[in-house]
């Protein structure tokens, strides 16, 4: 990867659907050139693929939450797998330290959320969780 193809990630970050022309233009290439980059990074996995973002505004019904879970040893594809049953459940992490892994959910209602958290913490291999409510969103570089 050079200094362009970072350049181009860069300005699809900020914008996928910019037409390969318009991309060309603000880096100075052939459209052509632009668009065998881009063919090359997503070959790579460099470019994973192309996601719909929601806004606050369509987002600002949900109620959101970080939670941190304690899972007792060789239980992590157990409780994986019961997590991906819970709609409410956007991306799970593994981490290091204390927990092991850090979940990101959105629910509807403080009810829903009430009712994740309790499904969660009856997984068979969950030894603790802590839950963060968000509040709200100070700073945002994902869009």
């Amino acid at each position: 990867m050079d200094d362009k193809d970072r350049e181009l990630l860069a300005q699809l970050e900020g914008n996928a659907r910019l037409p390969v022309a318009t991309l060309a233009r603000r880096l100075g290439l052939a459209r052509s050139t632009v668009q065998a980059r881009i063919e090359r990074l997503e070959e790579k996995g460099i470019i994973a693929g192309y996601a719909l973002r929601l806004g606050d505004a369509a987002r600002g019904d949900r109620i959101r939450a970080t939670v941190l879970i304690a899972i007792e040893p060789r239980s992590t594809p157990a409780v994986l797998a019961r997590l991906k049953t819970l709609t409410a459940v956007e991306t799970a992490h593994t981490a290091s330290g204390r927990f092991d892994m850090i979940l990101q959910l959105a629910a509807k209602s403080t009810a829903e959320l009430d009712q994740t958290l309790d499904a969660i913490g009856e997984i068979d291999g969950v030894k603790s969780s802590e839950s963060l409510i968000h509040l709200s969103t100070r700073i945002n570089r994902l869009g």
